[in-house]
């Protein structure tokens, strides 16, 4: 199995210690998140998109650019790209940037996003969200795979001849499609055999099966072995402890403040209370060793190969011990007893020494890093 640790960057008082960040030492503190992750052998660094307070991840590529900057060989995600609001050219181009300028390390997941206070900010209604992340995919597609792209629909004005710039460094970059509650977004990657990343925060295991269930169908469905599915999967909270009352104990006033707040309030959780959540839902809380039984119950329904964590909101130490913990007793026994075909090959840049500048001793990111330093 690989590992990613992602943020959507949501920037609240500490709940146990009431420590409030500024947006500029949030911005640092995840900068030093995905530095530790890719000193710690994490595979993938991830940024989500939201669009409202108590988030800060309105320009993932933006941020993602800063951490290209400040690392060399962690992968870049965006966790997810909320493509139903946003203009592909617009896309194409700030993606293709940051795919250059990280040394083709870029992976796009997209999705249509599940807080609706985005849609009337971008021009469209809740009830177009599917129709205009479809119409927005086959596009973004078209701008990265051709030149000279005339096109027409309802999303955005046409286009006659256009060639978008910069091209992607990479080939090809991998695309992902987020799932968590609708089978559109597992039959838009069924369709074109793409990998799936389900989201696995808010529900029990059963809803997020399912979908994937029928991503395989369909797969079959159009000529794609379901037994090469590749499909990436979230997780819910993370907290580490000695033993699993410890966990419970330490991390329930996070659970609390989080499940207080208007986003999580949107997603109408199922769960009565932490407990709850640990025994039936997605919360990987407890000891190692728990946790690693857990996660390999996730992945004999699931068949996944990519895990991704999050340790938002904990103070900055707890974030620390929560990673090297993971890295240490978790990651470990994980990839030795599940292994992963999902990125065995390096990075473009990596693969590619005649990409470096000549006067980068290393790489690109740490030729340009000083731009970055805070």
């Amino acid at each position: 199995m690989k590992f990613a640790l992602f943020s959507l960057m949501m920037n609240l008082p500490n709940a146990v210690t009431g420590e409030a960040l500024t947006t500029q030492q949030k911005f640092h503190n995840i900068l030093e998140q995905a530095k530790l992750a890719e000193r710690l052998g994490f595979d993938a660094y991830g940024i989500g998109e939201r669009h409202g307070a108590p988030f800060l991840s309105s320009s993932p590529p933006v941020v993602l650019t800063a951490i290209a900057a400040a690392t060399t060989r962690i992968r870049l995600l965006t966790t997810v790209t909320v493509l139903s609001i946003l203009d592909p050219v617009r896309v194409a181009e700030d993606y293709a940037t940051l795919d250059q300028l990280s040394g083709g390390r870029l992976e796009m997941i997209i999705g249509k996003g599940n807080d609706p206070r985005h849609y009337p900010l971008f021009g469209i209604s809740e009830e177009e969200q599917w129709d205009s992340l479809d119409e927005r995919y086959h596009l973004l597609r078209r701008l990265w795979s051709e030149e000279n792209v005339t096109w027409q629909g309802t999303y955005r004005p046409p286009l006659e001849g256009v060639t978008t710039w910069p091209r992607p460094l990479q080939q090809s970059i991998p695309i992902w499609h987020g799932s968590a509650s609708s089978t559109v977004s597992t039959e838009l990657a069924a369709k074109y055999g793409e990998p799936l990343f389900t989201s696995n925060s808010f529900h029990p295991q059963a809803k997020y099966k399912a979908l994937i269930d029928h991503y395989r169908e369909r797969l079959d469905y159009y000529g794609h072995d379901p037994q090469q599915a590749v499909i990436g999967s979230g997780a819910g909270s993370l907290y580490l402890a000695d033993t699993g009352e410890e966990a419970i104990r330490r991390y329930k006033p996070y659970y609390e403040a989080f499940h207080a707040t208007a986003a999580a309030q949107h997603n109408q959780s199922p769960f009565t209370d932490l407990e709850d959540n640990i025994a039936r839902g997605p919360a990987l809380i407890g000891s190692p060793e728990q946790v690693i039984e857990k996660i390999l119950d996730y992945h004999a329904a699931y068949g996944h190969q990519v895990l991704s964590i999050s340790v938002d909101g904990l103070t900055h130490s707890e974030q620390l011990e929560q990673v090297e913990r993971f890295a240490k007793e978790v990651a470990p026994v994980l990839r030795r007893e599940l292994p992963s075909s999902v990125w065995n090959e390096p990075p473009v840049l990596t693969q590619h020494s005649s990409f470096l500048p000549s006067n980068a001793t290393d790489s690109w990111p740490t030729a340009i890093s000083p731009i970055f330093q805070v």
